[in-house]
């Protein structure tokens, strides 16, 4: 979620040196960016017309747009973790750094959890037979270079962010809690946001478990055809993450634990719509929105499946809202400074607290 937060007047004879990155976070944001060198090395390849670990070599032409799109991406996640620890990261606006990152939280996310899921299924059900076509797509070794990557870009790219977020914003996620959030005239209209997002997820939950205990309605037949052990656990965590964010949300709108810290079920919300917008986003991509995209009706979208990844993405979205319009608030009333360019003006207690969250 994302929020403009007021900066304190500093007079350049007063406005702080730049502060030493700690090494957690140098070694955090360079893990990551050493994680996602395989990724976009074999994207490259795949782009330059060189179908390295793929069956179908023919394959990778029509799946051009969609390599060029996930290696920006990736692209992406490279530039913010050099954002976490460069000097011009610091100057990047609060929203600016915080939607991608709310995104790649989402995204990482998911796969850190549907993985192990996925690992442990296999662990206890026994390999799954390959599918029709199976052939035809990446590798093994393909497989286990992604999704390896991803499984070290998760955690270095989150605890990246996390020290940069403590150090630029350390009040609001060390200090507050759900009852300092102002009533704000706003207040009604969040709350009426949260409510249509619980509705819309609640959907999105309903149909995902569907698919995921091996429904077909609303599914391409090809998907039917090839669909696995793993498509079936992706549908389960996107499930679990719908509800999971709204039910945090709706605790932080309605204010049902004031003594709890802020910092818990922001970070809950945050992950988990984050998932369900940017996965909802990545499948209406990927995958098309009309019934009439492809030449072969086993491979038209029903319009089901549209629908619900336009549900996430719309719950998604007002979760966001919900959440920038209340942490700005929060700022506006002066209790969140950006501690990073603050803490020379407002005393050495703030400064210490700046430098502990390093």
């Amino acid at each position: 979620m994302t929020s403009t937060l007021p900066l304190l007047p500093v007079s350049p004879a007063t406005a702080p040196a730049t502060a030493p990155v700690g090494r957690v976070r140098t070694a955090a944001a360079w893990t990551a960016v050493a994680a996602t060198v395989p990724y976009l090395t074999l994207k490259l390849l795949w782009l330059t017309g060189h179908p390295v670990g793929v069956g179908d070599s023919e394959a990778m032409d029509d799946l051009w747009l969609l390599n060029l799109l996930t290696f920006g991406m990736d692209a992406v996640a490279v530039a913010l973790a050099l954002a976490f620890v460069r000097p011009w990261g610091r100057r990047v606006p609060a929203g600016l750094l915080a939607f991608p990152m709310w995104v790649a939280t989402g995204l990482l996310g998911t796969i850190l959890v549907a993985l192990p899921l996925f690992l442990l299924s296999a662990l206890v059900l026994g390999p799954e037979a390959a599918g029709p076509g199976a052939e035809d797509g990446p590798s093994g070794w393909v497989f286990t270079l992604v999704y390896g990557g991803f499984a070290v870009q998760g955690p270095a790219l989150i605890t990246g962010f996390l020290l940069y977020a403590r150090e630029r914003w350390a009040g609001l996620l060390r200090r507050d809690r759900i009852g300092d959030l102002p009533d704000s005239p706003t207040l009604t209209t969040q709350r009426a946001f949260a409510c249509v997002a619980a509705l819309l997820a609640a959907g999105v939950a309903a149909a995902r478990l569907y698919w995921a205990s091996g429904g077909s309605a609303g599914l391409p037949v090809v998907w039917q055809e090839q669909r696995g052990r793993g498509m079936a656990v992706m549908d389960a965590v996107t499930a679990g993450m719908a509800v999971t964010a709204v039910a945090a949300l709706l605790v932080l709108v309605f204010r049902r634990r004031p003594g709890w810290r802020l910092c818990g079920p922001l970070a809950v919300v945050w992950t988990a719509a984050g998932s369900v917008f940017a996965w909802g986003a990545w499948q209406l991509v990927a995958f098309g929105t009309s019934v009439t995209a492809s030449a072969d009706p086993r491979e038209a979208v029903p319009g089901l499946l549209p629908l619900v990844e336009a549900g996430q993405v719309v719950a998604g979205l007002l979760v966001l809202a919900v959440g920038a319009v209340a942490l700005a608030e929060r700022a506006a009333a002066g209790a969140v400074p950006d501690t990073a360019w603050s803490a020379a003006t407002v005393g050495p207690a703030a400064r210490a607290d700046v430098e502990s969250a390093k």
